[in-house]
């Protein structure tokens, strides 16, 4: 458990479907904010920015289903269940369990696509939200290059049939996350140890493996199919959006985040960062500068 991490945080589970929980930490005062991870982690990305949001909101980090100590129910033949749409309602169901039917989002990689996803289904629950690192997942398949593919390869790896990748991730998981983080432009270094030990402990866990691999296969189908009825239907994000990504990193390199963002939301800002992928570890400082004028702004919106 990630108790040192987050000292002053309860832990706690949350049923939100039948056979699924999910796992969070809450901690501090305030309005309520979610804080969503990526892919191969856990909430405990949030370490180290964690304790300054706790001064003015009251945090919420949560274990997307297939991660970390949440649940990790086997994928459907058509992976909806690890769908973007049933993520999200994963978390609209514990936030509100939590007593919040309205909160703002902060959310990294994976969890940025659950955020989206979230505030496109339950666009009256965000207030505010803010994206780490990713393009719209239909314009980074759209706009796939032999760069993105050769940078992001482990978005291919992971949709193979299974058992494959699982069967490979499985052989060593501890080794899996390193190769993986440490082959981003910030190295390994730049994790705590605790962190990466703890990323490290539930990948190895029973199911973890194929929850990973559920989501990235839910994402190059059935969740394709939901961003394309969106922009058939016209479905735009209305709410205040800032994006955020890594100079140093592949979305940088490979996408433009504002106009891609632009093209599916009315409200939107954002820059790079002084870092690579993993921000909220590599340039925490500068994270907070941004995200906390944004997320404590007043909210003209009618809700």
């Amino acid at each position: 458990m990630t108790t040192t991490l987050f000292p002053g945080f309860r832990s706690q589970h949350i049923t939100v479907a039948p056979g699924v929980d999910i796992h969070a930490i809450v901690g501090g005062s305030g309005a309520p904010l979610l804080l969503l991870h990526g892919h191969p982690q856990t909430h405990a990305i949030w370490h180290r920015v964690a304790p300054a949001l706790a001064q003015q909101f009251t945090v919420v980090a949560c274990d997307l289903r297939g991660y970390g100590d949440s649940s990790k129910p086997a994928g459907d033949p058509d992976h909806a269940n690890y769908s973007k749409r049933t993520m999200a309602l994963d978390m609209v169901t514990a936030m509100r369990a939590l007593g919040f039917d309205q909160f703002s989002v902060l959310a990294h990689d994976r969890g940025a696509r659950v955020a989206h996803r979230l505030a496109l289904d339950h666009p009256q629950a965000v207030r505010r939200m803010a994206l780490l690192d990713i393009a719209p997942t239909l314009a980074m398949y759209g706009q796939t290059t032999e760069e993105f593919a050769r940078a992001y390869w482990h978005w291919f790896f992971l949709i193979q049939p299974a058992p494959l990748p699982e069967r490979l991730i499985e052989a060593d998981p501890g080794a899996y996350v390193v190769d993986v983080m440490g082959r981003r432009s910030g190295g390994i270094t730049v994790f705590d140890p605790r962190a990466l030990a703890e990323y490290q402990r539930c990948l190895a866990q029973p199911g973890a493996a194929h929850g990973l691999c559920e989501d990235y296969r839910a994402a190059a189908g059935i969740d394709l199919e939901h961003d394309r009825a969106d922009l058939e239907a016209g479905r735009r994000l209305a709410l205040p959006l800032r994006v955020l990504w890594g100079a140093q990193g592949v979305v940088h390199r490979c996408f433009d985040p504002l106009k891609e963002w632009r093209a599916v939301a009315d409200d939107v800002s954002g820059e790079a960062l002084p870092c690579g992928h993993y921000i909220a570890e590599e340039a925490p400082e500068a994270l907070l500068e941004q995200v906390l004028p944004f997320l404590t702004a007043d909210d003209c919106r009618v809700m």
